[in-house]
């Protein structure tokens, strides 16, 4: 069952003023040709690049960080409405294994969690509809504004946005500026902060290189950054230490799929140990990827809870969320009538994807429509009552791009839409910086394919940058 809710504003017409302007005139050169060049971007993408950039109107742009933020609190309030404010409970319901949620309990005790995150979503001609909210620190992203940055230089992108006014937000400011929200108590006065990105060894061999692009483009925003894995943190007197220089703040990028790993428990003790006496900030806390993932998104559109929330939150979460539900033997469909679980996916293969609550990435989803029908029995069979949802399929409106060439193409995107701390939820930090909604840039993943179950970096998406503003 669903309620009534306002209509979304329309998508923007700015992407079809744009492909217009290039139909009169484009110059020679590849419009992508400067993020090319750049050794950062082409380490994080590998070249592929979009020939134009996504808009959103500014209706748009507010209307959907408002649901986002609103969305967050709800996620953040399921101990309190769902397990009778028991974080254990929910660690245990998401499908964390003992040592994880001990882990991430015991963080959730110290010091503060401000929203931060990455909501990935479809727009599905009506509105933009989220697939997942990842709530954490390790996000990606740091370099979407050098994106918007190199693409400015192609010659008729930068006077279309200059003449339409249209603006884009460093996601990279808007995570430093929740971090300084977040760990404003250990923060010093008078110098710049050491802030140690951090990784697992494990990890770190594989995204070391990235992580150290990351460091260093924090001096952009009065930091010094430093990258490490979790065994390079050395604790002299119980403060952290990276090659002897003190850390304030430890900027998390492991996960809490890493925590069942007893190694990795091992070397985060003494830092937990340090968090916990006020030594340094750990930014985010362990227990942000409790709300970051689909089973708490599942926990929201459940139908057994739609009495928790008021019609305002329920407006939300009908305009934003798809129909998502844990495996189990019995649900509810879509117009709140009980169901057989299996039965009803077996039923509805085509408009059903699967997923693992915890891990990330696109790891361990199984679309529907991408799997026979034997195939998909046994998976969600072997999903039954284990840590898995089921999610109602989200097709994305085909969106035409330029093509560099004179013409243009129709792409699905996967949008990568940010938020962060905005002034009403911090000590103040940073107001009138721009940042204050809360809405901390964004980007763009796409695919040429409508059915493609995952579109991201790692699958050959293309990747493009977002600019905002005038509703056109």
């Amino acid at each position: 069952m669903t309620t009534s809710s306002p209509p979304q504003p329309p998508r923007s017409r700015l992407g079809h003023a744009y492909r217009e302007q290039l139909a009169r005139h484009a110059p020679p050169g590849h419009p992508a040709a400067a993020a090319r060049e750049s050794a950062a971007l082409t380490l994080a993408y590998r070249n592929r690049f979009l020939s134009g950039p996504a808009f959103l109107g500014e209706t748009e742009r507010r209307t959907v960080v408002d649901d986002l933020h609103t969305a967050y609190g709800l996620l953040r309030s399921l101990p309190e409405r769902v397990f009778g404010g028991s974080v254990t409970a929910l660690a245990a319901a998401v499908g964390l294994d003992p040592r994880q949620s001990a882990l991430i309990t015991r963080s959730a005790r110290t010091g503060a969690l401000l929203p931060l995150g990455r909501a990935d979503l479809h727009h599905d001609g009506t509105g933009f509809r989220l697939l997942e909210f990842n709530i954490t620190s390790a996000l990606g992203g740091f370099e979407n504004a050098d994106i918007n940055r190199a693409m400015l230089a192609y010659p008729p992108l930068e006077d279309f946005v200059r003449r339409h006014g249209l603006r884009y937000r460093d996601t990279l400011g808007c995570m430093v500026r929740t971090m300084y929200a977040e760990c404003a108590a250990v923060l010093p006065s008078g110098r710049a902060p050491v802030v140690a990105v951090v990784d697992t060894a494990e990890n770190f061999a594989v995204v070391g290189p990235r992580l150290r692009v990351f460091a260093a483009k924090l001096a952009d925003h009065g930091v010094e950054g430093i990258a490490c894995d979790l065994g390079e943190l050395r604790y002299p007197g119980g403060r952290p230490t990276v090659a002897g220089r003190a850390v304030d703040v430890v900027f998390r990028y492991f996960l809490a799929e890493d925590l069942t790993d007893p190694a990795t428990a091992e070397l985060l003790e003494p830092l937990l140990v340090a968090v916990e006496r006020g030594r340094v900030g750990l930014f985010s806390r362990l227990d942000a990827e409790l709300y970051g993932n689909k089973g708490t998104l599942a926990m929201l559109s459940d139908e057994r809870h739609r009495d928790l929330f008021d019609a305002a939150e329920l407006a939300c979460i009908d305009r934003l969320l798809p129909w998502t539900r844990y495996v189990r033997p019995h649900t509810t469909d879509p117009g709140g009538a009980r169901a057989g679980m299996l039965s009803y996916a077996l039923a509805h293969r085509q408009e059903l994807i699967l997923k693992p609550t915890l891990l990330h990435g696109g790891n361990g989803i199984t679309a529907g429509w991408e799997a026979d029908a034997a195939e998909w029995e046994r998976k969600v069979a072997s999903a039954m009552d284990g840590p898995y949802v089921l999610q109602h399929r989200v097709r994305p409106a085909a969106e035409p791009f330029p093509d560099h060439a004179g013409g243009e193409r129709e792409l699905f995107l996967n949008w990568g839409v940010y938020v962060g701390v905005r002034d009403a939820d911090g000590e103040g930090y940073g107001e009138g910086d721009g940042y204050g909604d809360g809405y901390g840039g964004g980007f763009v993943r796409a695919s040429p394919d409508p059915a493609a179950g995952v579109v991201s970096v790692g699958s050959g998406a293309e990747v493009g940058c977002v600019f905002h503003g005038g509703d056109r």
